[in-house]
Parts: structure tokens; sequence; C-alpha cells
């Protein structure tokens, strides 16, 4: 499974790590508008796990949801492949942006409708694959749940393994050799690691669908609107229906699926800053220079220093710090998740703080050099972009592991893929957020005659306030955070919480689970 993964990463990076450059330099977008469509298509790609989670508990379970859903997948990749092949499926090519011929809309809906088929293939894999892996392990064997403790970060470290070849070599491929074999070597290995996964499948232990927990979330609603979450286990007529009187066991599972909701509204501005990695930090590598030698660096490359320094952080993470910290704390992971996750929070902000530093040094020499307003490249080193890069990564590290198992371990037995798709959720609606962000920041600065922060030449832009601003956005965060953290209620302390119930309720008349 880690193999698939890993290909599958090389797949999706393949395309995502580069996008704003081809949208940019072959379908001619401007500089916003790039970004949005970059980050709503990312957006939608990780909003799409939630159909994928309910198809997989309500109806096909998981093994058979992702089989259908990398098909789609497959099937997305294939003609986007094609979009990028066929002359005619493209715009032709142009040297001189401001006057270059626009995508027809004919180009445009072949192009986008292989992206949003590729999204809706990745929310049926997403949350099932990962889940399917997690199912491996048995937490009633200790031998087998002391190796789940490392699962997820080394699920994150072979994701992060194939994202580094797509980051380097596809995306050397695609600005040097072309867009068609850049393109269809992710295909193919797509198709691969799809026939790798389905050769395992006699080794691999199947859980059997056990309903959608949409719908148990939602009768236990229904219910308590006139009793109130507790009471929709008290029988107060003679109604008995599903949709009137509900289990202890159901009413805990909505509430704790409810209890993790601020979390998840706290994770959502991290995947906002996440976002800027693959839109403006890699069009702010266009205006340097990027040259070692006679080797050419494209833009898009520098996620890979992001990628490596998120695998290195990793490795000291889980073989380093944790063996030492954990003889104190007496916690086998450490720190808790949630205190992991806030020291990612923290990084952000200074992740912001130094890209807001380097851009504004950036816009310095470009206006000295007298090339604010001409567009031309600045004669600075593409490299000055690295500290900005490698923070980044290493505060992935400390978020998205522990955001992934804090939702897949803190979620209920029988809700575990809905809680993995709240890790995917989270990205997605910090990418809306960011296009969100972005268009409105672009619009608001260029009212009543002024020049405007974020435009399409970026020497006469002003993205240094832009990441200043982000740097805010992700410290008013970190304070919600740390209130919705301080009132936050394990489930090992809301399992023992079950029984005081049960005694509490022993007087009423209760539904059998």
């Amino acid at each position: 499974m880690r193999v698939y993964e890993a290909v599958e990463r090389m797949a999706f990076y393949g395309i995502a790590s580069n996008l704003i450059i081809y949208l940019t330099g072959k379908l001619h977008q401007g500089t916003v508008a790039a970004s949005n469509n970059v980050t709503n298509w990312v957006g939608t790609i990780w909003m799409t796990p939630i159909l994928g989670a309910y198809v997989a508990d309500a109806h096909l379970g998981h093994y058979w949801t992702f089989v259908i859903a990398s098909a789609i997948y497959l099937l997305g990749m294939l003609l986007l492949t094609l979009s990028v092949s066929l002359p005619g499926l493209r715009p032709p090519h142009c040297s001189d942006p401001p006057n270059c011929k626009k995508a027809s809309t004919i180009q445009l809906a072949v192009f986008y409708g292989a992206l949003y088929t590729l999204a809706v293939g990745i929310g049926g894999t997403k949350p099932n694959i990962s889940t399917i892996g997690a199912d491996q392990f048995d937490d009633f064997e200790p031998k087998e749940k002391a190796h789940k403790l490392s699962f997820f970060n080394w699920w994150m470290f072979s994701i992060y393994f194939g994202t580094l070849f797509a980051q380097t070599i596809l995306v050397y491929i695609q600005d040097n050799v072309g867009w068609a074999l850049g393109y269809g070597l992710p295909t193919a290995g797509l198709a691969v690691s799809i026939l790798i996964f389905l050769a395992g499948s006699p080794l691999y232990r199947h859980k059997a669908p056990s309903g959608s927990p949409f719908t148990r979330m939602a009768r236990v609603i229904v219910a308590a609107l006139r009793k109130f979450l507790n009471k929709a286990c008290v029988e107060t007529g003679p109604t008995s229906t599903p949709w009137m009187l509900c289990s202890v066991t159901q009413v805990e599972e909505t509430k704790q699926m409810l209890r993790m909701i601020p979390i998840l509204m706290a994770t959502f501005v991290p995947s906002t800053m996440a976002a800027q990695s693959g839109t403006l930090f890699v069009k702010q590598g266009t205006t340097l220079h990027r040259h070692i030698g006679r080797f050419e660096i494209p833009p898009a490359t520098l996620t890979a220093v992001e990628t490596i320094s998120f695998l290195v952080c990793i490795v000291i993470y889980d073989r380093y710090f944790v063996e030492i910290i954990k003889s104190w704390t007496k916690n086998p992971r450490g720190i808790t998740l949630l205190q992991r996750l806030g020291i990612g929070l923290v990084l952000h902000i200074f992740v912001m703080m130094i890209a807001s530093l380097i851009e504004r040094y950036r816009l310095s020499v470009a206006k000295n050099q007298g090339i604010d307003e001409t567009g031309g490249q600045v004669p600075l080193s593409i490299l000055i972009l690295l500290p900005q890069y490698v923070l980044m990564g290493i505060a992935d590290a400390f978020i998205l592991v522990p955001k992934l198992e804090f939702f897949y371990d803190q979620s209920p037995e029988i809700m575990k893929s809905l809680g993995t798709s709240y890790s995917m959720t989270s990205i997605g609606v910090g990418n809306f957020i960011s296009s969100f962000l972005l268009s409105m920041i672009a619009r608001i600065t260029k009212e009543h005659g002024h020049h405007g922060w974020i435009l399409d030449d970026l020497n006469a832009s002003h993205i240094d306030y832009y990441y200043a601003f982000l740097a805010l956005l992700s410290f008013l965060n970190l304070g919600f955070f740390l209130i919705m953290t301080k009132f936050y209620v394990y489930k090992a302390e809301v399992s023992n919480s079950m029984e005081v119930l049960r005694q509490e309720l022993k007087g009423s008349s209760l539904p059998s689970e």
C-alpha cells in the first residue's frame, strides 16, 4: 500500500506542482486567475473525500470504493495527458504575454473536465487507502498496536517520497522536454500503482460497510432537537423509530464527531498557508535568476526542498525526538497530537514573516535595477527563496501528520473514514479560503485608483504585504486553536464517560445497540 501511495502521489504532484506554470505559460492566464484556478482545483480534490467516505461506509466498503475511484482517477489522467499533447486542445505558443491568444471554451472544457474528473477519483481513493492501511493493524495485538503508532509517520514519508520525484524529475521534464511526456509518465505510474495494489488484495483485511456515519449522526440530531443529545436516547413516548430514538453509542459517536469540529476549523488557515507553496511561491521563482552553471532550475522544483525538509523532519522526529521525550512525558507519541499541531501553527507564522521579508528584499532590488515596472528578471538567485520552503516543510511535518492521525484516532470506530475525511476537508477548505483571500485582497487594494498588491507583474506588486497579512491571520488562528484545545476532551476520556452516562440513564427505557 505504501508503494501505491508513493506512486499515486507522484502522479498527483506531477500535475499540481507545476500547474500554475502551465496555466500562465500555456493557457495564458493572469497571476490571480491562475492561482485561484489551482487552489480551487486543489480545494475540490480535498473536499471530495467526504463523498468517498460516505460511499465506503454506507454502501461499497473501503476496498471497492477505492478500486472504482482509482479507475476514475486513471481516466482523468488519460484525458489530461491528451489535452496537453494535442495541439488543437491548447492555444498557440506565444512569447508576448499581454497579447497572447486565450484558450477557447472547448480547450478549457477539455482541460478542466480532465482535472475535475481526476478530482472525483482522488475523492474516492484518499480517505479509503489510508483507512485500509490502518485497518491492517489489530489494536488488540500489542505488537501490531505498537507498529501502528509509526504507521502514519511512515505513510506520510511514502507520500512525500513520491512527491519528491514529481517535484524534481517530472517538473524538469515538463519544463525542458515537454508537457506530453511530463504528464504521460505519471499517468503510466498511476496505472502501475493500481496494479500493485490489486496484486496484494488477497492479503488485505477487509471490513464490511457498516452504514453511513452521516445517517447515524443525522438520526441523533433529529432525535435530539426536542431532547438534546444525551436525552436523545431516552424514550419519551411510544415511538421508537431510529429517527426518534437512538442508542447511547450513537449519541456518543455523534458528540465525538461534533467535538472535533472546532479543531477542524483551526486547521483551515494552516492549509491556506501551505497553498502558497504551489502558487505565489512558484511565481516568485519565475522572476529570479534560475541558472546554476548550465543547469536551469524549474521554479516548481524548489517545492522539492520543502518535501526534503519534511522528510528529514519526520525521520528525526520519529526516530530521535519521540524516543527522548517520551521518557519524560510517559506518552508513547512523545507529545500529544494537539501539542505537535500547535508547534506547526507557530512555525507557519514564521514562514509567512520570512516570506514577506524575502519578497520585500526582492522588490527593493527590482526597484533599484529599474525593472519594477518592466517585468524583467531580478538579478537575484532563486535560492533566496530556500528559507521559506525549508521552514514550510518543517511546519508541515508538525501539522499534516498529527492532523491525519488525530482525526483518525479520535473518530469512533464506525466512523474512521469520515474522520480521515476531516483531515482532507481541512486542506480543501484552506485552498478555497486562499482563493477567496487572493481575489478579495487583489480587488480591494486596487480600489480608488490604488496600484494593487497582486498584479500579473510581480515586480510591480506587493505580495510582501499579502504575506504579512497571512502571518497576522496565522497568529489569530493560533489563538483560536489554543482556546479550542483547552476545552477538548480526548476520546479515551469520552469512552469512560459512556459508562457514567449509562448509569445516569439506568432508570430510563433505553434502546438496545
